[in-house]
């Protein structure tokens, strides 16, 4: 990827990927596609959408802690995020916001993961809002409700917020607006850096889209291509807090002709900055 050395001071890796539900497109097929990507990848932390409780275990091993949303669907299918070190606490949003929201596992789930020095403690957010067409408001007020859960969170601690999942929504739509700070929502506003955007600025990197032949065999059997699946970093007045030293697409092309997903994951390389934003350099 990046060359970088994973698990190296100051170096952080974060990936995430819906695993689209097991009971579509043979998944006896692509468990050992996504196992073996997720263990070349080596995340330090990984959010995972779609993904049945008892398969975690399986596609990550054992060196990962372990945090699952609290709801999940009739069939055992949810979310979940894991770090490789201890998430010392844990606080989950429900999203379900409008009866229209019909995702049990619609939420937020904030993690305090305790990473070694220099990067030290990360708020780790995986954000699941609604994924119907035509949801936009919904969305806005799932993004907003996070939002506000995150701030509280963090108090006005000096602490690295890092935010991922599938946000089913482009980079213009409001909800995504809202996050990267482009537009308010509700009365209040906040900063993202998103990575994708950052290592690639003119790069639309679609993450569901159909030249992947499962979108086009899914129920979604128009769709003409977006990106909806994101890691972002929060910032402070005067920037964010990591930097982004790289960012790529995740099981974008298929293996011995099977596709992982319907969805290709996204995966950036997050290091802490030489000169960090609020100080000019001596």
């Amino acid at each position: 990827m990046s060359g970088f050395e994973v698990g190296a001071p100051g170096r952080l890796r974060i990936m995430t990927v819906n695993l689209l539900a097991p009971e579509h497109a043979r998944w006896d097929r692509r468990r050992p596609v996504l196992r073996a990507g997720i263990a070349r990848w080596r995340p330090d932390v990984i959010a995972l959408q779609e993904v049945a409780v008892g398969e975690v275990a399986e596609l990550l091993g054992e060196s990962y802690h372990v945090v699952h949303h609290s709801q999940r669907s009739s069939d055992g299918v949810g979310a979940a995020f894991a770090s490789r070190w201890p998430v010392t606490s844990v606080r989950e949003i429900d999203l379900r916001v409008t009866d229209r929201v019909d995702l049990p596992w619609s939420a937020a789930v904030i993690g305090e993961i305790e990473m070694p020095s220099p990067i030290g403690p990360v708020v780790f957010v995986h954000h699941k809002p609604a994924w119907q067409a035509g949801y936009a408001a919904e969305r806005e007020s799932q993004a907003v409700a996070c939002a506000r859960g995150v701030e509280e969170q963090v108090a006005g601690r000096a602490v690295h917020v890092v935010l991922a999942g599938d946000f089913d929504d482009e980079p213009d739509s409001a909800s995504v607006r809202f996050w990267t700070g482009k537009q308010s929502l509700h009365g209040i506003s906040v900063a993202y850096r998103d990575a994708w955007a950052a290592a690639h600025p003119t790069d639309p990197g679609h993450t569901f889209t159909p030249v992947n032949p499962l979108v086009r065999s899914g129920e979604m059997s128009l769709e003409s291509g977006r990106r909806i699946d994101y890691v972002m970093v929060r910032c402070g007045v005067h920037g964010p807090t990591l930097d982004v030293a790289d960012c790529r697409l995740a099981f974008a092309e298929p293996v011995d002709d099977i596709w992982a997903s319907d969805h290709f994951g996204v995966v950036a390389d997050l290091t802490v900055p030489e000169h960090p934003p609020g100080a000019w350099r001596s």
